[in-house]
């Protein structure tokens, strides 16, 4: 129910009449309700939003005349709430590099950037917890930080490279 005016908003951009969508809405509810377990639904609002869509794509598919961009444009849209499964590998290789970088870094830098940048912890707190200085801590982010970047920057360059280079870039660091 939050999400309906939503649903509705969307229905109306494609033309589909008030009275179709209250018929649309109504089918999807009746879905919703004839399920008998919801503990495998992950994103309620895109759950719902897809039965939406594809009631709406049956019906159209149904019309003895449907024009066929309105049918291509409903089932390849996609709840831009959601990451697309590209996204979700990207975000993950990012976060892999990142790690990776973070791990790359001196034992002493690596733990206070973790604290800082990660866990989100003062620099108060860390000066505190491992007994040295805020100006160490500050000093300790600033070299981790710069480090990561100029790592990122580094596997930014070897991504721009022809294959063959690259490994004989990797092979001669």
């Amino acid at each position: 129910m939050p999400h309906e005016a939503r649903i509705r908003t969307w229905f109306s951009r494609r033309r589909v009449s008030h009275d179709e969508v209250d018929e649309l809405m109504q089918e999807a509810y009746c879905r919703l309700a004839m399920l008998e377990r919801v503990d495998h639904i992950d994103c309620g609002h895109a759950y719902f939003f897809s039965i939406c869509r594809n009631l709406l794509a049956r019906r159209l598919k149904r019309q003895q005349i449907a024009p066929f961009e309105a049918i291509s444009e409903i089932e390849s849209y996609r709840d831009t709430a959601a990451p697309s499964p590209e996204e979700e590998v990207a975000s993950r290789m990012a976060f892999d590099r990142l790690r990776e970088l973070i791990l790359g870094l001196p034992e002493r830098c690596r733990r206070i950037v973790e604290l800082r940048k990660i866990e989100g912890w003062s620099q108060k707190e860390i000066a505190d917890h491992l007994g040295i200085t805020q100006k160490a801590v500050e000093k300790q982010v600033w070299v981790g930080v710069r480090a990561i970047r100029k790592g990122w920057a580094r596997w930014d360059d070897d991504a721009d490279l022809p294959l063959e280079s690259a490994a004989r870039r990797k092979a001669g660091s």
